[in-house]
């Protein structure tokens, strides 16, 4: 059980604030995307995605030290000393290595193929 006020692999370590602004837009871009997109699986991926950002966000907003500045609840660990990270983390990360990839193979982030 760790508790973290900075990004993956420690980056930005006391600057939980800026973590939070980011959150809060990237929550409110994907509940605006979420609907438009025009594909199952765009919308499955705006989905897993704003459940990962809100997961963060939650933390962020209710646990010590305080609003906004909140340290997340990160559980889960590898061996190899592989960072403790959260199913939150998990779907972030999974979910950007998906959509670049996608958009790399020439798809327009929504829309559907050509």
């Amino acid at each position: 059980l760790v508790f973290n006020d900075s990004a993956a692999f420690s980056i930005g370590f006391g600057v939980t604030w800026i973590f939070t602004l980011i959150s809060t837009v990237a929550t409110l871009l994907l509940l605006w995307f979420g609907p438009r997109a025009k594909t199952t699986s765009w919308i499955l991926i705006a989905g897993f995605l704003l459940g990962g950002v809100v997961g963060n966000l939650v933390d962020r907003l209710t646990r010590y030290p305080g609003f906004g500045v909140g340290k997340v609840v990160d559980f889960l660990q590898l061996p190899f000393g592989f960072p403790v990270f959260n199913i939150a983390d998990s779907a972030i990360v999974i979910i950007s290595i998906v959509t670049v990839i996608r958009v790399l193979r020439g798809e327009t982030i929504g829309r559907k193929s050509a």
